[in-house]
């Protein structure tokens, strides 16, 4: 039997049933992510000697596969996180996304951390790695509890605190989390390195990479709406210009020393600015979700797969405990922290608390640090993040539907009571529809 053209029919049916799995598993206490993952578990299983390329354990073949991969899809879902946005950038308007990244983004990693190394017995490096990769809010799996599609005027409140926060964290931390996995690389490496850290990786790094995003967002937003001619982009109706604008973003930052995850989610939020609620931004962001989708089937496939292929060997009952407890305990209680204070009520900061799926930028991460730099107990930190992925994508998926319906009816109930909106802007004006 030939495996590979195997393998491509396999693949087709995968494709053509995400276009009615999630009709099927709406309102279900169960996600697409799951199907898939169980799907390449089934698959990998079969005596067809098939290798997952997740993960790896150093600089191979398999970890380089693995981080351009996850590298190409989180990119991609950056700017359709980043089209999605009606909110105007503000210190209010865009509370709840402080507090998660100010507060419960380094707790959370801290708490990983320690938890690792107390538990796991991890080396200091190996467990700030730990902490570093597994605190980012997907944007790819986390979509269920996201903001949904690109909305207009007429749906201004359909993106609720909860998916409004969990949408721009999850656009914003895959970022943040870069300066910490350097950081875990630079202690690895050994040798005076804290100085370095502090000016490069996080203060020219992360300014570069806001810089970058915000000028070519203008840039292209002008050469989307603004050029009076039969050139404008908008006017060709092409969607993978959300490809290319991706693309564009992501490499000027990096060859300018920037971070480009973080240039790309702010060149999208800048580009919806403008022309907020032009039809184009649909097709931009509809265009990057499909490609989305295609390439994160075949990342949950596989993902499914590498868990039956020899990437939770090297777990441990400390480590199972150390998966469960980042899920369970690190998050949730880093989240409720950070939310202290919050005008949100109890049930809206508890689902901001919870949700925190962990997904592909853990992978991309890990991959990446370890081609920079050797870890000790690497596979027990990939054993260890591959099994949190896998047990996020089924607590979090079997549980999302019933909590978001929750949150939907109490959001429906405040707006038909006349109740305060979270979203509006000092003086009254309502945030989700302004420009």
């Amino acid at each position: 039997m030939d495996t590979y053209e195997l393998l491509l029919a396999i693949l087709g049916l995968a494709v053509l049933g995400s276009a009615v799995l999630p009709r099927l598993v709406h309102g279900r206490p169960i996600s697409v992510p799951i199907v898939y993952v169980a799907a390449g578990m089934a698959l990998f299983a079969l005596p067809l000697d098939l290798q997952a390329p997740l993960p790896g354990t150093g600089a191979d073949t398999e970890t380089n596969w693995a981080e351009r991969l996850t590298e190409f899809v989180v990119i991609v879902s950056l700017m359709g996180a980043g089209l999605k946005l009606r909110r105007p950038l503000g210190w209010r308007t865009w509370g709840t996304t402080w507090r998660l990244l100010g507060i419960t983004m380094p707790l959370t990693i801290a708490g990983i951390a320690l938890l690792g190394g107390l538990a796991a017995g991890l080396p200091l490096a190996a467990a700030i790695l730990l902490g570093a990769v597994l605190a980012p809010t997907d944007p790819v799996l986390a979509s269920d509890v996201q903001v949904q599609g690109v909305q207009g005027p007429e749906e201004e409140d359909a993106d609720d605190e909860v998916r409004f926060g969990l949408t721009s964290e999850a656009g914003l931390n895959d970022a943040l989390a870069f300066p910490f996995t350097n950081l875990a690389i630079a202690v690895a490496a050994g040798g005076s390195w804290f100085a370095g850290w502090v000016v490069d990786d996080v203060v020219v790094r992360l300014t570069v990479g806001l810089v970058v995003g915000w000028a070519l967002g203008r840039g292209i937003a002008y050469l989307a709406f603004r050029v009076g001619s039969p050139l404008a982009l908008a006017r060709t109706g092409q969607g993978f210009v959300s490809v290319g604008a991706t693309l564009l973003v992501y490499g000027v930052a990096e060859v300018a020393h920037g971070y480009g995850f973080l240039a790309v989610f702010v060149a999208a939020v800048t580009l919806r600015r403008y022309e907020l609620d032009h039809e184009y931004h649909g097709v931009l962001h509809d265009f990057a979700e499909t490609l989305e989708r295609l390439a994160s089937i075949v990342f949950l496939l596989l993902l499914g797969g590498s868990a039956v292929d020899g990437a939770l060997a090297a777990i441990s009952p400390a480590g199972v405990a150390v998966a469960l407890g980042a899920i369970l305990l690190v998050r949730p209680a880093a989240g409720w922290l950070g939310m202290l204070g919050s005008p949100a009520d109890r049930p809206t900061r508890a689902a901001l608390a919870f949700f925190g799926i962990r997904g592909m930028g853990t992978v991309y991460y890990l991959a990446h640090a370890v081609t920079e730099e050797a870890f000790p107990d690497a596979a027990e930190v990939w054993a260890i993040a591959i099994l949190t992925i896998l047990l996020s994508i089924v607590i979090h998926g079997t549980t999302a539907s019933v909590a978001l319906a929750g949150v939907e009816r109490r959001e429906q109930g405040r707006a038909a009571g006349g109740a305060p909106d979270l979203g509006a802007a000092p003086g009254g004006r309502g945030a989700r529809g302004g420009r």
